[in-house]
């Protein structure tokens, strides 16, 4: 039986890139690539006829996982739901453990970014806040706070 061999990246398709990119810097996520991407093969995969779109290849620091962010040259994007809350239905949020949850949202209140809810804890080992990055994109941070049982 086929099957998977490992989670790769999440692709996220956005309108500004240079100002999604910088917000997943922000975060720590490194560049690993930078193209533009156009011909049969893209054609072919996505549907789109005579396509052209900007990719922005971002890895979490251990290099586990990558978000591959992509702006279309041709055609025009078209408008998603940036307010979009949980409950609706589609890919809703991207998840990040990081080491001081605090500290990550205070920088991204600084930079206009806040909360949709507010800093929840569950069972007492993690602490966990949405925020809503640019164009709606909703990050996860989480930060463990105890060590967990091995």
């Amino acid at each position: 039986m086929p099957r998977i061999i490992r989670f790769d990246h999440v692709g996220i398709t956005v309108k500004d890139l240079e100002k999604v990119t910088a917000f997943f810097l922000g975060l720590g996520l490194e560049i690993e690539g930078r193209t533009f991407v156009e011909g049969d093969f893209i054609d072919t995969v996505i549907a789109i006829p005579d396509s052209r779109t900007e990719i922005v290849m971002l890895r979490t620091p251990n290099g586990d996982t990558a978000v591959e962010l992509s702006s279309f040259v041709r055609p025009e994007p078209v408008e998603g739901s940036p307010a979009a809350m949980a409950n609706e239905l589609g890919l809703r949020s991207l998840s990040f453990e990081v080491d001081d949850l605090q500290a990550q949202v205070d920088r991204l209140a600084n930079e206009g970014y806040g909360l949709v809810g507010g800093i929840g804890q569950y069972e007492g080992a993690w602490r966990m806040a949405y925020v809503r990055g640019p164009e709606g994109i909703i990050v996860a941070l989480a930060e463990r706070i105890i060590e967990q049982a091995t």
